[in-house]
């Protein structure tokens, strides 16, 4: 079994308003990035970062794609030994080893995937394109999805083998499988593996780092 990590670093971080891209702005004195790669490499035999064009250094980093899903493609392409894919952003500096190996131990016989997610703890409304709302959502079965995703490497692979358009409309890998007829299982994370998407989580997640290295 060769465990490999991915990571889809390819994004230019518009909404985080940083200057390059956001897996490279800093975050806790360190790169977005390095937070993550130091966990998955803990756990995985080789990890593969796809990243904007110019950024790439040796085969374990490669072009990433026009989307984040086309980037985990190519990711996984350079790695044709991989048997587990763990997919993990990052924009996720908060990762922790303990919960990439709990999402790779869930990957169990009639399992294709398996994600880290927390439960939803808002009231969530379905509303139309008006803003009127139609129902209110049982929030008892709904899970904020996160990463680390964790595949067989075979399955993911089918799962994007399809167009850039379908590609480009994923909000996540586990979705794709999901598509392509294969059992993904919930992995119950911590809510404080943010995802930095602006100013503010950058903020809450260097506070978060700080009480982990005090």
């Amino acid at each position: 079994m060769a465990v490999v990590g991915i990571v889809p670093a390819a994004g230019v971080g518009e909404r985080l308003g940083s200057e390059g891209p956001k897996a490279f702005s800093y975050c806790g004195g360190r790169p977005l990035l390095d937070w993550s790669l130091e966990i998955l490499e803990s756990v995985c035999e080789r990890v593969v970062v796809a990243v904007p064009a110019g950024y790439e250094r040796d085969p374990d980093w490669v072009r990433g794609g026009a989307s984040r899903s086309a980037s985990v493609r190519a990711a996984l392409e350079a790695a044709p030994e991989a048997t587990i894919a763990v997919v993990h952003d990052a924009a996720r500096p908060l990762v922790t080893r303990e919960l990439v190996e709990r999402c790779v131990d869930a990957l169990e016989e009639g399992v294709d995937g398996a994600v880290a997610a927390a439960p939803v703890s808002d009231t969530v409304k379905e509303a139309d394109a008006a803003g009127r709302v139609l129902r209110t959502l049982d929030r008892s079965a709904l899970w904020a999805i996160q990463t680390p995703q964790v595949f067989r490497a075979d399955v993911l692979r089918r799962a994007l083998d399809v167009d850039a358009d379908t590609l480009a409309a994923a909000t996540d890998d586990a979705g794709l499988v999901e598509r392509a007829g294969g059992s993904v299982r919930i992995v119950e994370a911590p809510a404080e593996n943010v995802k930095i998407t602006s100013r503010v989580d950058l903020e809450i997640a260097e506070a978060l780092l700080r009480e982990r290295t005090c």
